[in-house]
């Protein structure tokens, strides 16, 4: 068992505490978004290894992407009757009634998309534990929860790349197959209207790949506007493919450099080493090779693929702040901080009374998660 350091307002939970005999404990994915399952689902499978019960909350729309394997929990009078040990989160904001321990893992790594005081860094009074992806944002956490005094903060990584760490599987060899030997580019954007250069990059991407020079693995965010994921879709052919977000670590796996925008994906992508061009950037990093018009995208890809361990050492030390675990772990070490968290009986949920916000927001959630069922 690897010691991982956890703190929360001058406590330490004692992740060494961990013993082979646990009491089986009901576990729930909160699935707010499509991103959400490939984050949640390593959780998933440690927990129903180790001899826990799963169940899923997800909206109508994305309940149709769960497996008969993931059952789903439909209403308020369910997830009662279920009583969790644990709720598990993916997004900001999850209803303030939920029963159990409130778990927040992430959507992402990226710590420049948004102002500190939006993002990851933003207390809310929600979460009970926060799980943690590296330094850079455990520190600023662990400074949080001593003032406040309501949450705990480990450092576990991120379970999502449990999937990546891995190596390249059988689906990485079929799109390495498909590119015929050609230079496979990923191309990825985030939603957002201010920091989406997907519009602006599409009539140039048009070209690039009807050249056929190099071969395209073209991905959108999941929220990002139908007609626009319509248009890039059209771009599959011969020489590029459109894959949804479950296939981001093949794709990373497979491509030799990546061209994104702000997004996420970026961090992720520099856990592998390979080299990234980014098209206005909200805040470039020095390992990124950033530019200010999509029309520069080619005449930087040749640059790049020229010297791509050019900026090594600045992405190397980038990723160490952000996730330096790369054992494919991450989801074991979530799992050990829920279970000593409950264990050890933390007792940190104080929450502040905020009663109009915060059953109105309730609401709107539960309203999403059971149709129909909104009163707890």
């Amino acid at each position: 068992m690897e010691k991982v350091a956890a703190r929360a307002h001058g406590h330490a939970l004692d992740l060494n505490a961990v013993g082979s005999a646990r009491p089986a404990r009901r576990w729930v994915m909160l699935a707010s978004e499509l991103y959400s399952l490939s984050i949640l689902r390593p959780l998933a499978s440690e927990a129903i290894a180790r001899g826990h019960t799963v169940a899923w909350l997800a909206r109508d729309a994305l309940a149709e992407h769960l497996t008969p394997q993931e059952p789903r929990l439909g209403s308020w009078r369910a997830l009662r009757s279920y009583a969790p040990d644990a709720v598990f989160s993916t997004v900001n904001r999850i209803p303030s009634v939920l029963p159990g321990l409130q778990v927040q893992v992430f959507h992402g790594l990226n710590l420049h998309k948004r102002d500190p005081r939006l993002g990851q860094f933003r207390i809310q009074d929600l979460f009970d534990l926060y799980c943690t992806h590296g330094p850079a944002t455990t520190a600023p956490l662990q400074a949080l929860a001593a003032r406040h005094g309501n949450f705990a903060v480990v450092e576990t990584g991120w379970p999502k790349l449990d999937l990546l760490f891995p190596g390249p599987g059988a689906g990485v060899a079929a799109l390495r197959r498909a590119a015929r030997g050609r230079v496979i580019v990923m191309y990825a954007s985030t939603f957002n209207a201010p920091l989406s250069q997907a519009r602006a990059c599409l009539p140039v991407l048009e070209r690039l790949v009807a050249r056929g020079d190099r071969f395209w693995l073209i991905t959108l965010h999941p929220m990002s506007p139908p007609e626009l994921v319509a248009r890039y879709r059209q771009l599959a052919g011969e020489h590029a493919i459109y894959l949804d977000s479950d296939r981001l670590a093949d794709m990373q796996h497979a491509a030799d450099v990546l061209v994104c925008d702000t997004s996420s994906v970026i961090e992720e992508f520099s856990l592998l080493g390979k080299p990234v061009v980014t098209v206005r950037h909200r805040q470039p990093q020095p390992f990124m090779h950033d530019i200010d018009s999509p029309e520069r995208i080619d005449a930087t890809l040749r640059q790049v693929l020229s010297e791509p361990l050019a900026r090594r050492a600045a992405m190397e030390a980038y990723a160490d702040e952000i996730h330096p675990a790369r054992d494919g772990r991450s989801a074991r070490r979530v799992l050990d901080a829920v279970e000593v968290h409950l264990d050890q009986r933390f007792g940190l949920r104080r929450r502040p009374r905020r009663p109009w916000r915060r059953w109105w927001r309730t609401w709107k959630m539960l309203r999403a998660l059971f149709p129909g069922q909104t009163r707890p």
